[in-house]
């Protein structure tokens, strides 16, 4: 693989096709980016958006402009890493194996005595596929491959492995077929370890929780807490409500496959044990348990789950449990308990408030040495927050005095906006929050968030049982509040401090992101200030000649504003990786600066040198590195340094340095 420094993330669709995307290859190039990352290519249904719905993996998606010209993409000379499906198909006419009985046996994960098929989550219209059947792999896998070996694509991203019945096996399959640079889509839990796999890494929301959580401030721990449960009227930790979420999925939605998994073996509690589970799935195979998997069946309570398990229910268990635990936790726990946003993101623990300087440092040193290509991100296509609005909320943990203050003012104002009871408290405070990240947002977006996010926690109204009313209600209410003159006083006083303070946070995780162990992912258009909410809002349209520009304007000596910072930062970190890649293939070493600031160089011999404010006041600290004369890469500025040295004196504005030493 070509040098391997930074992806680009792009969701094709209708408004982004093959041809769209050679036309930004000179942008790319010139912001620093080594490789494309491109969203599921392959034949989806018909108008699809997204690209996960595949039809036939045997043909290069037409609507995107078809091989031809996914071909002339590889041919403008950035290497390509391709997101494919292998979990599920869409179903229906469009896809000749589902239409045929025989092949729908054959390909697809059908019970034959029930005619029920595993399905991806709770969507009907996306049958699972018997990929680890040979044949079925084959199949589903002769075109990418071809494309692999051919040289037109350079790496795999793969869509939900913990869908299929050997993830392990499947990934072996893939490196034997040729495929040499894979990274999984796989969620870890904090304290999880990915499986030795022959993988480069993850897709990193490992990485986007851990940098989030360095920035949050401990000291607003038991303000935040407390006045989370007075508001609400509800005292009950994360872990709490998660696990009601988990059991409402395992006896509702799930309730089939928790039958079928009965049907098998029925040693009793399968919805506790599904429930209880601390992580995703295990990976037992032929009765081989690895002592992750043992721990993780004791700590569900159920160590002999599988003792005398015929080898179907094992399987079809570790299948069951990632949609109960995704959909019980992210798609309904994350939009109920709303303690502090910024930590309710996908791989997050909502009940964990953030992470010491100590652990993120050893949370990379493991990854250089394990996966040192792994993925690092602050946003996807399937983030609930972009990096931007999560660091405001993020932000909050350090003024929790002054949020709460505000906080008790607006539910004060805004009681007479309530109508029947709705909003309630709960909802209220999702909105609050919800304006706070995201501010300013257009009504239109953000009534499509709170449906949506009504819907996911499923206490008012669900998207099975819509409440339509209630809805309402709640959208009269926000549509009131944005014109409140009272609230929006108040409002506009205080969010101004949560901006800049947001801004400096999503700063420092991005460069944090293009330095550190691994291999940055730029989402599209991310580039520049986004403060986008759930999908399908964070799928907008990109403003790309805005962004040409300001690159243009920046390469021509223009100094970088506010709207412009996020660019300026990405285009120096990646020309500082371009000029010194041995640096940063190299040796990770913390530097010992306090909790409130993260330091640490790049290189054998320490030669580039980066700090991080997580907060004001650690500019006052005392940092040691090498003697020697440093550039600074984001201002030019030239230091000479002798021996310990005020991180004020080395930072930009930002509370940023990156310097290299001449």
């Amino acid at each position: 693989m070509p040098e391997l420094r930074a992806t680009y993330r792009l969701q094709l669709g209708p408004g982004l096709r093959f041809d769209d995307v050679r036309a930004l290859v000179p942008y790319l190039r010139d912001l620093g980016i080594s490789h494309l990352y491109l969203s599921p290519s392959l034949r989806a249904r018909s108008g699809s958006t997204h690209g996960y719905d595949v039809v036939d993996p045997t043909q290069v998606s037409a609507s995107l402009g078809g091989e031809d010209g996914l071909l002339a993409l590889a041919a403008e000379g950035l290497p390509i890493v391709l997101d494919i499906v292998p979990n599920h198909m869409g179903i229906g006419e469009e896809n000749r194996w589902w239409s045929d009985p025989a092949e729908r046996v054959r390909v697809f994960d059908v019970d034959p005595e029930t005619g029920h098929y595993r399905r991806f989550f709770d969507i009907d219209d996306l049958a699972g596929v018997r990929v680890e059947d040979p044949e079925v792999f084959e199949l589903t896998h002769r075109k990418v491959l071809s494309l692999v070996a051919d040289g037109v694509i350079d790496g795999l991203r793969i869509d939900h492995p913990d869908g299929l019945a050997d993830p392990a096996g499947y990934l072996r399959r893939l490196r034997a077929q040729g495929v040499e640079h894979v990274w999984v889509e796989k969620i870890l839990h904090p304290g999880e370890r990915l499986r030795d796999w022959p993988v480069e890494g993850t897709v990193g929301y490992e990485f986007l929780n851990e940098a989030q959580g360095l920035f949050i401030d401990p000291a607003g721990e038991a303000p935040m807490t407390a006045l989370y449960a007075a508001l609400v009227e509800d005292d009950r930790t994360f872990e709490e409500l998660a696990l009601e979420a988990q059991l409402e999925q395992a006896h509702g939605t799930f309730s089939r496959e928790v039958q079928r998994l009965a049907s098998l073996h029925d040693p009793g509690g399968l919805e506790e044990a599904l429930a209880r589970l601390p992580v995703y799935r295990t990976y037992v195979r032929d009765g081989e348990m690895h002592v992750d998997d043992h721990a993780a069946l004791a700590a569900a309570g159920r160590a002999d789950l599988f003792d005398t398990a015929p080898e179907e229910f094992v399987s079809r268990f570790q299948q069951t449990s990632p949609p109960v635990t995704a959909k019980g936790i992210e798609d309904t726990a994350f939009y109920r308990y709303l303690r502090l946003l910024a930590l309710n993101d996908v791989g997050g623990d909502p009940g964990r408030w953030g992470i010491t300087v100590e652990e993120f440092h050893a949370a990379n040193a493991v990854r250089a040495e394990r996966f040192p290509r792994a993925m690092l991100t602050t946003q996807t296509h399937d983030t609930k927050r972009s990096g931007d609005a999560r660091a405001r909320l993020g932000a909050l943990s350090a003024m929790a005095a002054e949020w709460e203050a505000h906080v008790r003012r607006w539910y004060e104002l805004t009681e007479r906006l309530v109508v029947d009871g709705a909003p309630d408290r709960h909802e209220r405070y999702l909105i609050f929050q919800t304006l706070a990240a995201a501010w300013p947002i257009e009504m239109d977006r953000l009534t499509g968030y709170l449906e949506k996010a009504l819907r996911e926690a499923k206490r008012n109204t669900t998207w099975v049982d819509q409440e339509r009313d209630w809805e309402g209600r709640v959208v009269r209410f926000a549509e009131e509040l944005l014109a409140y003159e009272p609230f929006l006083e108040d409002f506009l006083a205080f969010i101004e401090l949560v901006v800049a303070a947001g801004e400096r946070s999503a700063l420092g995780q991005l460069l944090l992101k293009l330095t550190v162990p691994g291999i940055p992912d730029i989402y599209q258009g991310d580039e520049l200030i986004d403060l986008s909410l759930v999908d399908p809002d964070n799928r907008r349209p990109v403003d790309w000649d805005a962004r040409r520009q300001a690159l243009a304007d920046l390469r021509a000596g223009a100094e970088p504003a506010r709207e412009t910072m996020k660019l300026h930062v990405i285009a120096r970190a990646l020309e500082l990786r371009t000029r010194r890649p041995e640096a940063f293939a190299g040796a990770y070493a913390p530097v010992a600066a306090g909790p409130d600031l993260c330091a640490f160089t790049r290189g054998d011999d320490g030669e580039v040198l980066v700090v991080v404010a997580l907060r004001g006041h650690g500019r006052a600290t005392e940092v040691a590195v090498a003697a020697g004369r440093y550039r600074c890469a984001l201002t030019g500025d030239e230091h000479e340094i002798t021996g310990a040295f005020v991180a004020e004196s080395l930072l930009t504005f930002e509370g940023l340095g990156l310097l290299e030493r001449m």
